[in-house]
Parts: structure tokens; sequence; C-alpha cells
């Protein structure tokens, strides 16, 4: 099917991630802010069926080591294809690209981020033309109700920007189709096992209340997938009996989970970033992280760049995060889901919320509580803890109501007693390594001074 290109195309390539040091080039990403990818269902007579166009540099033009701006569009045509139908397809534009040797494609939407590796260019992989040959035949394969299909990669940032506030807007309008649905509403919800192939114990359930975590897949979408493709990665799962209405647990998922994560998770809690969480893949829009120092969550999404209020960044929570686990306290979340009444419900929802950056609580404004959208901090009013904890202390966030007195900081705002926490925090002693799980240790001091080489393990001084 692909003997004129010149690498290899198969779902063995799937995972394969490109690091800086081995990328020829790079499109879209965090320091491109225009990019994006859209299917559109257009009529028959609007498309030249296997035609691909590249508008502006193709890759043999753009210099290595850069990254660049890049728009997709995918038009198809169908008898049996509708509108609903789009934003499953889209999502494939993830999966059959990956198949290609050296290529990675991370994300969705507005937040796509590929690589080429210098390997496969130097291979011959030197033009979109060839990307899109192997999209195209995989498309026309995997999805035989599309029966004409065309696409066109854009790289001139004259030519992006236009596409881009269309595409921005065609997002908007299905995200806000599937906002007056709950969850109660109706007996199915779907899953998605497309981002399995990054992380293989991941089991993402999309419900009217609570959007994929790429952001890209509502419930209505799931529904048209589900229908068209009953086999396909996206499935129906019945919803069985309620467990709990407050975090959000149905046996019918917790027997989906179990069967498509191999046994891994055995529950799923959707509305709670604690107990058993929604498993993270890798694409999340963004995370929801649990601040104990101040008993509340933070909110950080992809394209923030600067460290956040506990002083990590984006990249370093999303590695402790992804890969289809439940980790408490870091929640993968699109950005729908903070749209969302059943958003962190379990836990306080956004009474819970104390920082985000300004650009993502702007965005959100009309889905915020108007008694707590001034009392979350951003990074113009906290950029540390206790930045943060003066802060909450001096606008009465709802927060403040968890703190014991001893947590509570005095007139300068500082607290007095330090507590440090974590997940897993191990140690060893007299030959037996403990690892208390979830732990908060209170000390009035703690006292760090390097060791002495005799001092150190097996007397190394290079250790």
């Amino acid at each position: 099917m692909f003997e004129d290109i010149p690498v290899e195309v198969g779902l063995v390539y799937e995972g394969e991630r490109i690091r800086k040091n081995d990328m020829h080039i790079e499109l879209g990403g965090p320091s491109v802010s225009e990019k994006f990818e859209l299917v559109r269902v257009r009529d028959s007579c609007e498309i030249t069926d296997g035609q691909i166009t590249v508008t502006g540099p193709d890759i043999s033009a753009l210099e290595e080591g850069r990254s660049y701006p890049l728009g997709i569009l995918v038009d198809i045509s169908g008898v049996k294809l509708e509108k609903d139908l789009e934003g499953v397809i889209e999502r494939r534009i993830h999966e059959y690209s990956n198949y290609i040797e050296g290529f990675m494609h991370l994300n969705q939407r507005y937040d796509i981020w590929i690589r080429l590796s210098k390997k496969s260019f130097k291979k011959g992989v030197t033009s979109f033309v060839q990307i899109g040959k192997v999209m195209l035949e995989l498309f026309k394969n995997e999805l035989p109700f599309i029966e004409k299909i065309q696409i066109t990669f854009i790289t001139d940032p004259e030519k992006i920007a236009p596409l881009h506030n269309e595409a921005l807007l065609v997002y908007e309008a299905r995200d806000a189709r599937a906002r007056g649905l709950g969850d109660e509403d109706v007996d199915t919800f779907y899953g998605c096992a497309l981002c399995q192939s990054f992380a293989p114990t991941h089991v993402c359930v999309i419900t009217p209340q609570r959007y994929a975590n790429c952001g890209a897949i509502s419930w209505f979408d799931g529904r048209a997938a589900a229908g068209i493709d009953p086999k396909g990665p996206i499935y129906a799962i019945g919803k069985g009996e309620c467990l709990d209405a407050v975090t959000g647990e149905y046996t019918g998922v917790n027997e989906s989970a179990k069967k498509r994560s191999m046994g891994e998770v055995s529950r799923v809690q959707l509305y709670s970033a604690f107990g058993y969480p929604h498993t993270s893949c890798g694409c999340f829009e963004g995370i929801a992280f649990y601040i104990p120092e101040v008993e509340g969550f933070g909110i950080v999404l992809r394209g923030f760049r600067d460290l956040t209020v506990n002083g990590l960044g984006f990249s370093t929570m999303a590695d402790s995060t992804a890969g289809g686990r439940q980790v408490e306290g870091f929640h993968g979340i699109s950005i729908e889901y903070m749209r969302s009444r059943k958003f962190l419900a379990a836990d306080g929802g956004y009474d819970r919320v104390v920082w985000m950056p300004l650009e993502t609580k702007e965005r959100i404004k009309p889905f915020i509580p108007e008694l707590v959208y001034e009392k979350i901090a951003t990074e113009k009013d906290a950029k540390t803890i206790p930045e943060l904890k003066k802060f909450l202390n001096s606008c009465g966030h709802p927060v403040t109501t968890r703190w014991a007195p001893e947590d509570k900081p005095d007139e300068s705002g500082i607290r007095q007693v330090q507590i440090f926490s974590g997940g897993d925090i191990p140690f060893t002693s007299g030959g037996v390594r403990i690892i208390l799980k979830n732990a908060k240790i209170t000390a009035e001091k703690v006292i760090i001074r390097p060791l002495k080489p005799n001092e150190r393990r097996g007397g190394d001084p290079d250790e």
C-alpha cells in the first residue's frame, strides 16, 4: 500500500517518541501559537478525491531544528457522513499519522505538536504530500463510509491565521452543543481507546458532562462514532448501576475499565481527583493538581510555559500524571470538563480551585461561580505557596474554611508550621524499605546538611 513512502508505516511506530535532539523539524507545539487540525464534511462536488495540497513551504524548504506553524484540513464527503462525525474522524489524524516511522503526532485540535525525525528526513520524508498519502489511504481503508477525501497542509502563516480562527469557532460550536445534557439524562456513556498506544491502561470515559481528556470528543461524537463503527476504538459503555452519584461511580464504567485496561483499573470515579480518579493519558489539555499546603487545587493548561505556584511546570507534572495511571491529586482534564457542573464535584468544585493562569481564568470565566472568581489566584497574584496562602486568606476564599487552626497564617501572612506532603515517601531503615502512602509530615524545624565523604553510601565520594 505504501511502496512509494521511503519509511515504514505500521502500528509498531504508533507510540514512538522523538526527542528534541533527534528531530529535524517541529510543527506546532508549545512555542507556536497558531496550529490546528480540522475535519470538515462537505458536499461531494466541493472535493477533488485524492488531492493533497501544500500551501506554503514544504518540509524540504523548512530549516532544520526550528518550529513552524501548521494547519491540517481534511475535507470529506459520503452519504453516511454527518457533522457529528467530524470531531471523531479528526481524532484519527493523531492515530494514522503516528503510524509513520519517525513522525510523532501529539494532542489535537488547536494544540497539535508534531516532530519529524532526522533519520526519517534523511531516508526521504521531505514532503507533506508523503504524509498526506499515508493519511488518505488509511482514512479510506479504515473508514469506508468516506467516499471522497482531500487533504491540505498549510505552513504559510498568513494563510493559517484566518483558518485557525475558523477552526476555533467550529470547535466551540461542537462543544456548546453538549453543555445542556446531563449524565443522568442518558443510559449510555462512551469509551475511547485511541490513546492506548501511548498509555496502554488508559480508559477514557466520555459522558455528557465529562469530555474526553483530549478535549476533542464529546458524548455526541462518541454516539455517532460507535453507531457507525461499533467495533472501532470508540465504543458504547452501559452505565449500569450508579454506586455513588457524588463521585460519579457506575458499575458499567468499572466493568468496562477493568476489561479495557487488562485488569489494571477496576474502579473509576468520574468527578473526583481522589480515590479512584479517571485515568490520564498524555493528550490531556490540562492538569488539576492538588496543593496540600492550602487544601485546594491548581489548574494548568498545556500552553502555560512558566512554573506553576507549586514550583513545577506543566511538562514535569504531565510526566507524573500520564501513562494511563490513576494518580490521586494529579488529574488530566479537558477544558470542556472545566465548563461542566460536574467538574471536581466530589472535591468541592470551584470552591476548591485556588490557582490558575490568568489566560485560563479569563477563558472559562462564564463557567466559574461569580462569588469565587475573584478569589482564585493567578500567576499575577501568587508565584509561591506562601504568597498563595496569604492571597487566599486575605480574600476569604472558601477553601480557608478547610484549614486547621495551626495552618492559618499569622498577621504577616506566613505560616509558622511548615507541612511537607507527597504521594509516596520512601526511606530505608535497618535494611527495611518503608514507603509512606499519601503522607503529610508536620515539623517545627527541618535541617538539611551535606553528608561527609565517609558518611556517604558505600563511602564513595563521587556517589
